[in-house]
């Protein structure tokens, strides 16, 4: 099976969308992944369960998104040496970024379970569902190893240009993860312990099949177990560009588990409600999210091949098309919120609750549209740096205080402590285009071949 794909010459808009098609489609899986937790449980246990379930999920999701964003740094890396025609390098930047993940993996795997009762008590979990909470943080912590290597293969795959391979092997992690939910949950009545061990059995199979598949898989460059080592320059390179991403991910997420908490002292109902919004919210952030995965990858290849022009036409078509289909999740998540989160809860209050949440990261989808896409971009070219101040001066100077003053209001009004939100990525955009403008000026300066 052949994986690469030159993203550096022909047409823009098919092999764009191609790619990005499925990404979306992995999201979506990987988006029901952590969601078939929270809708088993609010069908078949209490509203305990379901308070721990979505913030244990919501604390383990945090530090999933920083591997994710990590892992980036070895998308970019072997896009651009693709893009520069050096594809014999790739063997060397797949062995360096497994033996750098699996120090990670293994850090984690002891450090989480022994943090899972600080990380609980500081997202101020409700005291009847604190000790199930820290149970969860527990089990997903344990597998913590399993969850790094699930994403450094789909972002092995995207530098490649493939997004079809990431895509199987979360659909094989999805139905397993259904599969378990159903016994632990439904049959054994497990509760909220269920969900955790399901999902770490999940992803452990679905990484093993993983590892089937790559073996008949046809790379474009020769890749062995003696590659597998460490590499001082790969390391270095793969760093510069994922811990940047990787930090401002872990404050991005940061400032939402701080305005959960904010949440959290409010009760249990607002509590349950603001978890089913967060996981409702993964599902309508897919479409800017896919996007911007798929810019990382396309930019990366261009950038290499200094393909600037190319590189910017295809930001444009990527802005487009995702503020369309946008402003179609704006309506559906606003207006008929209440449908979205029944899936997830029978509580009525907790429906209640979580739809009026959710209101304001309907409005966040549009900005997320333009936001995502030009994220990506920079990715691509590796400005990372930049992203990362730009995410981080926008959770702390702007997301948090203005939730935290809406929740001092009377009275309080979970849209509007959402509202943080949205206001913070209308400031993101503006420094993105200020960013944008200057990149144009300094930075792509050599002529772009012939698209």
């Amino acid at each position: 099976m052949e994986t690469h794909k030159d993203f550096t010459k022909g047409k823009i808009i098919g092999p764009l969308f191609g790619f990005a098609g499925p990404i979306l489609f992995a999201l979506f899986l990987q988006a029901m992944y952590g969601a078939i937790d929270l809708a088993v449980v609010g069908q078949f246990g209490t509203s305990v369960d379901v308070s721990a379930v979505s913030t244990g999920s919501q604390i383990m999701s945090t530090i999933t998104y920083m591997i994710c964003a990590f892992a980036m740094g070895t998308t970019v890396t072997l896009g651009q040496k693709l893009g520069e025609g050096k594809a014999k390098e790739g063997g060397r930047i797949i062995g360096a970024s497994i033996v750098l993940f699996l120090v990670i993996g293994l850090v984690m795997t002891v450090l989480v379970p022994i943090l899972a009762g600080g990380l609980a008590g500081l997202m101020n979990a409700p005291e009847e569902a604190f000790s199930e909470t820290v149970a969860y943080i527990r089990i997903c912590g344990v597998g913590s190893i399993v969850i790094i290597a699930y994403n450094l293969i789909g972002s092995i795959f995207r530098g490649l240009g493939d997004s079809r391979t990431p895509l199987i092997t979360v659909a094989i992690a999805c139905v397993c993860n259904i599969l378990g939910d159903l016994l632990f949950v439904a049959v054994f009545g497990m509760g909220t312990k269920g969900a955790a061990i399901a999902t770490v059995i999940a992803q452990a199979v679905s990484v093993l099949i993983s590892f089937q598949i790559i073996r008949r898989t046809k790379l474009p460059f020769e890749f062995s177990r003696d590659q597998i080592r460490p590499d001082g320059a790969i390391t270095k390179k793969v760093a510069s560009v994922g811990v940047p991403l990787a930090l401002q991910d872990f404050i991005l997420g940061m400032s939402f588990l701080i305005i959960l908490a904010i949440v959290n002292s409010l009760g249990l109902v607002a509590s349950a409600g603001v978890g089913v919004a967060i996981k409702v919210s993964s599902f309508i952030m897919l479409v800017p999210s896919s996007f911007s995965q798929a810019m990382s990858a396309f930019t990366a290849q261009n950038y290499g091949a200094k393909e600037y022009k190319r590189a910017v036409r295809s930001l444009w078509y990527a802005i487009g098309t995702s503020t369309i289909l946008g402003l179609a999740l704006f309506y559906l998540a606003f207006f008929h919120g209440d449908l979205l989160v029944g899936i997830f809860s029978s509580d009525p209050e907790v429906i209640a609750a979580a739809a009026d949440y959710l209101k304001a990261y309907a409005i966040d989808c549009i900005f997320t549209c333009f936001l995502f896409c030009f994220t990506g971009f920079f990715n691509g070219i590796g400005a990372t740096k930049f992203v990362m101040m730009q995410g981080i001066g926008a959770a702390f100077l702007v997301r948090i205080p203005v939730a935290w003053f809406m929740s001092l209001q009377e009275p309080v009004s979970l849209f509007h402590i959402g509202l943080g939100i949205p206001i913070s990525t209308v400031v993101q955009i503006g420094l993105c285009f200020c960013c944008y403008f200057w990149v144009l000026r300094r930075k792509l300066k050599a002529p772009a071949g012939e698209n």
